[in-house]
């Protein structure tokens, strides 16, 4: 699966999980919610509450990713250096090794 159909449908299950516990939560403990001294619809609350947690989500998901994903990319970089220099530098003793065990090793026996 991917990144984005990953990030779309984690952020679809947390409007989906807000709304339904949030509805659940106003309902069983009687809760009104005013705003400007006017009752705020629990459907308005619950869906305003909703997308400033998919902000917080997606902001920190970026956070995460840009050190995480810096630190992880560095480190790949700096082993491919070494494995490319350790490369470069052996590739004469590996190919003369490698021809040496193609020609002496056992073949096996055919019946």
């Amino acid at each position: 699966m991917t990144f984005f159909k990953s990030l779309i449908l984690a952020i679809f299950a947390t409007i989906m999980l807000t709304y339904v516990f949030g509805v659940s939560i106003i309902e069983w403990f009687d809760i009104s919610i005013y705003m400007d001294q006017h009752q705020v619809e629990p459907l308005k609350a619950i869906s305003l509450s909703a997308l400033v947690m998919v902000v917080l989500v997606v902001a920190a998901l970026a956070i995460v990713l840009s050190v995480f994903g810096t630190l992880i990319f560095a480190c790949l970089l700096l082993c491919g250096g070494v494995l490319l220099v350790g490369a470069g530098i052996f590739w004469p003793i590996l190919f003369i090794a490698m021809v040496i065990w193609l020609c002496t090793r056992e073949k096996p026996i055919s019946q």
